[in-house]
C-alpha cells in the first residue's frame, strides 16, 4: 500500500511539529490531542508538550499505537526558560523543526469591572504570552533547521464575538493580532503564520466542568449545521494550515464554529 502521508498531500512526511497544550484528560479529545495525532496520521513527528507528563505521554501512545513517532515534553509556556527549553528537546529529540502548534489557553468570566487584576494578568500570560515565547524560540530554529515551515496560533470565536468572557476576549483578539504581525515579520523567512478560532467544541475541558444536558444541547443548536463540534475538527483546521496545502494562506484567521458566529450572540448556558 502507498504510503498514506504522501496520498493523502499534506507534505508533511518527516517534518517535526511541537504541539503545545497537547494533552487531555484520560483518552479525551481535545484540540491539542487532536492536532498531534492527526500531524502524526500525515507523517509528522510530533513533540507533545504539556504540564502534565501523563497526560502528554498518552498522547504520545496514541499516536504510536497508530504507527506515528511522538515524543513527550512536561513544559510550562509561560516561561520562557521552559519554552526555550522545549524547542531545544524537539530538535535534540528530531534533529530539525517546521511546524508549531500553538494550543494552550485558559479561560477568564466577567467583565473589566468584575475580574481581578489578577486573573487579568493570568489570562493574558497564558493565553498571549505563551505564544510569543514559544514562538520567539520556534522561529529561529525553524528558519536554521528547515529553511522555513509553518506556525498555527489557536485563537477563539470569542474575539470576534465577544460574549461576556472580557479578558478571554481581549487574550484571543490578542492572538489574532499577533498572528497577523507575525505573518508580516516572518513571511520572508518562508514561515507562514496562520490562526484558528474554535467555536464551541465539546473537548475534555468543556466536559470536566460537568456542563448541563440543556447547556450541551444549547452549544449544538448554536450551530447553524445543528451538530456539535468536537477537538478533531480543530485539529483538521491545524493540520490543514501547517501543511503543504495551505502554501499560499498566511495571516489568515479560520473560524470553525459551525455557523455559531452567524447567529446569536448570546452565551450558551451551561
Amino acid at each position: 500500500m502507498a504510503d498514506r502521508s504522501k496520498r493523502d498531500g499534506f507534505g508533511l512526511e518527516d517534518k517535526v511539529a511541537i504541539v503545545t497544550g497537547g494533552g487531555a484528560a484520560d483518552d479525551g479529545i481535545g484540540n491539542g490531542r487532536a492536532a498531534a495525532i492527526l500531524l502524526a496520521r500525515a507523517g509528522a513527528r510530533v513533540l507533545v508538550v504539556d504540564l502534565d507528563r501523563t497526560r502528554a505521554e498518552r498522547t504520545v501512545a496514541l499516536i504510536m499505537q497508530e504507527g506515528g513517532t511522538a515524543a513527550a515534553c512536561v513544559a510550562d509556556v509561560t516561561d520562557e526558560s521552559q519554552a526555550r527549553a522545549m524547542v531545544d528537546t524537539a530538535l535534540a529529540q528530531f534533529g530539525r523543526l517546521d511546524c508549531l502548534d500553538n494550543n494552550v489557553g485558559i479561560g477568564g468570566r466577567g467583565s473589566v469591572v468584575e475580574v481581578t487584576p489578577q486573573n487579568w494578568r493570568r489570562v493574558m500570560q497564558v493565553n498571549v504570552d505563551s505564544m510569543f515565547l514559544a514562538s520567539r524560540h520556534a522561529i529561529p530554529a525553524i528558519k536554521e533547521t528547515a529553511g522555513g515551515g509553518a506556525i498555527v496560533n489557536v485563537s477563539s470565536i470569542s474575539a470576534l464575538r465577544p460574549r461576556g468572557l472580557t479578558a478571554y476576549s481581549t487574550s484571543k483578539g490578542a492572538v489574532i493580532a499577533l498572528t497577523r504581525a507575525m505573518a508580516v515579520d516572518h513571511g520572508p523567512d518562508g514561515i507562514r503564520v496562520n490562526c484558528v478560532a474554535p467555536g464551541p467544541v465539546y473537548t475534555p475541558m468543556v466536559y470536566s466542568r460537568q456542563m448541563s444536558p440543556a447547556g450541551r444541547e444549547a452549544r449544538r443548536k448554536a450551530s447553524v449545521l445543528g451538530i456539535e463540534g468536537t477537538g478533531w475538527d480543530i485539529g483538521h483546521a491545524v493540520r490543514f494550515l501547517l501543511s503543504a496545502q495551505a502554501r499560499y494562506i498566511t495571516g489568515q484567521t479560520l473560524v470553525v464554529d459551525g455557523g455559531a458566529t452567524l447567529v446569536g450572540p448570546a452565551r450558551a448556558p451551561e
